[in-house]
């Protein structure tokens, strides 16, 4: 059993993040100095590492660890999926869009949360089976309107407008709000000059993201900042 003296020598090795993260993450959820020190971690590692330091932050439920939670936890790696869902229940990411409205880190942190539960069916816990989908979802596409556009805010628009389009009608956790109406939104706030003129400036600049979604995208939502885009010849 480690010791408190042993808690730098355990993050060294946790640095190792696909082999020793996640043991090194059982260390320090057992040892005095949590949260600090497995902050310090997860600032540091990704893949299977920052996925077990990301839960065992979540099991603390630490008040201290609620802002990196709500900034931070998610990197673009497909493993988030696997604490994504666990990240939003703990960190109360339903009260969090209230409480940090205006805080542009934290709703672009949950446009990512809110994107990787879309997909991460088998992984953890997804937008369908989080009790407080609809209440974040309209938190998220009116707070988005207040903000200029990005490209990560528009293909994460977009891809969450792809989910509700094909979400059945009582898929949004309490549901709370009509999907149909939440879908409404989204498809506005992506319909607006702003947003279609960085999509199509993005398109010329050949930014892969935004030349990904245009030509292998949701077709199903014609977005006016594709619009005469040749659609993808199929085999």
């Amino acid at each position: 059993m480690g010791t408190e003296d042993d808690i730098p020598l355990i993050q060294t090795i946790g640095l190792l993040s696909n082999q020793f993260g996640p043991p090194a993450a059982h260390a320090l959820e057992r040892l005095p100095g949590h949260p600090e020190s497995l902050l310090w971690l997860a600032e540091r590692v990704s893949g299977w590492g920052r996925v077990y330091v990301v839960e065992a932050l979540c099991r603390l439920e630490d008040p201290g660890a609620r802002p990196w939670l709500l900034r931070r936890s998610i990197d673009g790696d497909f493993l988030n999926g696997y604490c994504a869902g666990k990240v939003a229940v703990v960190a109360r990411l339903y009260e969090a869009l209230s409480e940090f409205e205006g805080d542009s880190e934290v709703l672009d942190h949950a446009g990512r949360l809110l994107h990787v539960m879309t997909f991460c069916e088998g992984m953890g816990q997804t937008l369908e089976h989080y009790p407080h989908a609809a209440v974040v979802l309209e938190a998220h596409v009116r707070q988005l309107g207040l903000l200029a556009p990005t490209i990560e805010r528009f293909v994460v628009a977009a891809m969450l407008a792809k989910y509700l389009t094909a979400a059945a009608p009582d898929n949004l956790g309490n549901n709370t709000t009509p999907r149909q109406a939440i879908l409404a939104a989204y498809l506005s706030l992506l319909d607006r000059e702003d947003w279609c003129e960085l999509a199509r400036d993005g398109i010329a600049a050949q930014d892969n993201r935004l030349q990904w979604l245009a030509d292998s995208g949701p077709p199903r939502l014609h977005l006016r900042a594709f619009a005469g885009r040749d659609a993808p010849t199929e085999e």
